[in-house]
């Protein structure tokens, strides 16, 4: 009998109802507040809901916000609930104030919106999780689980089981075919062979199954799977080193054939217009803040040395195509060709007005300008010299995978350490271990954080000169 199986992303209805009780907790927070000063609800503070239930949703979408519980500590949910409900309010505000019509509304109204839609939000999450994890300790809705396969990613599982609770999980036993002396890293809880854990599960014995074996035993799992047919066990595959080492491995469908992302961009759908509306937003603020430091930087420039103020370099951009990357002028030449040296310590062709400017990445102000053109993004990796392009992509593993997204004026690598000068493979390798680690992961909220570092580490380096 033939089957048509398909691939389904996980998604918890628990998810809905976080969004429905964020509504409601915040419609019922503005209420309580005009009721307790006395004000009935008119049509321009519905307005005023939807705006902030627009912006507190899209935000909490961007921060990933009600991504599953079992991966979020209750600190972490509500430091993102705090974040989500001060960037809708403070757009509201700032709406209000741009339409000249603050007048219209009572401050201490606001307030105890904000106030008690704070208390609100946190409220039901604390008591959710306190319900959740009382009933886990009496012993409700927990899943008993079993593992096939003594491997790391065997041990990484048990451990995150036997050591977090709230998951509402019970490590019951591990299988192997291999003997107990042959298997270091969950040798000591081997609880039998593979076949008395096909037995276990036709007797009921755990409610979930998960194979940790590799994927090049490929044949042994399909055989495994085919016998746990026979029983009414939930079966998961945990993806080992190759699937975990996926640059953002996604699920899709081309017709009725699925497919798994191997190399792909993270901003995929809606993702790409929030990174663009993020890059928009943080560029055109700090284009209007810094004007006045860059025309000062640029008449600085003018002054102290001849040349052009800007210096506008060739470099790889999204899918490695060319760019122009805008640059403060801070050196006596213009390297643009087949041959770029880097700057090194007491490098002759650093003006002296140059190397202050490398040092506190002043030099790469005008790249916001790049931001607002869609070449470049805030956060990203740093791009390089066309020529170190092609030198370490011979050199570096997946390294032109960095062009998976667009290039950034700061990024996770240069908070971490990671800037200024690459005189060794080993430098060029963690930047790249870094940059792939970031395109990974990404999320809005990321960005955002990595953005506020950069006030603090990524600004100066000991390798910049």
């Amino acid at each position: 009998m033939n089957t048509h199986t398909s691939f389904k992303a996980e998604d918890s209805g628990f998810c809905f109802l976080n969004r429905l009780f964020d509504i409601v907790a915040i419609g019922a927070a503005l209420y309580l507040s005009l009721k307790l000063y006395g004000e009935v609800v008119t049509t321009s503070y519905i307005m005023l809901y939807f705006t902030v239930m627009a912006v507190y949703l899209y935000t909490a979408e961007s921060v990933q916000l009600y991504r599953s519980w079992r991966i979020s500590t209750l600190t972490s949910n509500v430091a993102l609930v705090v974040l989500c409900l001060f960037v809708a309010f403070s757009l509201m505000l700032a709406i209000t104030f741009a339409l000249k019509s603050t007048a219209s509304y009572s401050r201490v109204i606001l307030v105890g919106w904000f106030s008690l839609a704070l208390c609100y939000t946190t409220v039901w999450r604390v008591a959710a999780r306190m319900i959740k994890n009382t009933l886990h300790k009496k012993g409700y809705s927990i899943r008993r689980v079993a593992v096939i396969g003594c491997t790391a990613n065997a041990k990484r599982l048990i451990n995150e089981i036997t050591s977090k609770p709230e998951l509402g999980l019970q490590f019951c036993s591990v299988y192997d075919d291999r003997e107990a002396d042959r298997l270091p890293e969950c040798g000591k809880a081997l609880s039998g062979k593979i076949d008395e854990c096909v037995e276990s599960a036709r007797n009921g014995a755990f409610d979930k199954l998960y194979i940790t074996l590799p994927l090049s035993a490929d044949k042994r799992i399909a055989e495994i799977i085919q016998r746990l047919g026979d029983t009414t066990v939930d079966v998961h595959i945990v993806p080992d080193f190759l699937l975990y080492n996926l640059m953002h491995a996604r699920l899709g469908t081309i017709g009725d054939v699925e497919t798994l992302s191997v190399f792909e961009s993270p901003y995929y759908g809606a993702h790409d217009w929030l990174k663009r509306s993020f890059d928009v937003t943080v560029s055109s603020i700090a284009l209007l803040l810094l004007a006045l430091p860059m025309l000062v930087i640029a008449a600085a420039i003018k002054i102290t040395s001849r040349g052009p103020v800007f210096f506008k370099q060739d470099r790889y951009g999204l899918d490695g195509k060319a760019i122009k990357v805008f640059k403060f002028r801070s050196m006596t030449v213009q390297d643009n060709g087949d041959t770029v040296v880097q700057a090194k310590k007491g490098d002759a062709r650093v003006t002296p007005l140059g190397a202050v400017l490398r040092r506190t990445s002043l030099d790469e102000l005008p790249q916001f300008i790049n931001v607002l053109r869609g070449e470049m993004s805030v956060v990203g990796p740093r791009p390089h010299a066309v020529a170190h392009n092609e030198q370490y992509r011979k050199l570096v593993a997946f390294y032109m995978l960095r062009h998976k997204v667009k290039p950034g004026i700061t990024g996770w690598a240069q908070i971490n350490g990671w800037r200024g000068e690459t005189d060794s493979l080993e430098k060029m390798e963690k930047r790249v271990e870094y940059d792939l680690t970031y395109i990974k992961n990404w999320s809005l909220w990321w960005d955002t954080k990595i953005v506020f570092l950069t006030f603090f580490r990524g600004f100066t380096g000991k390798n910049v000169y």
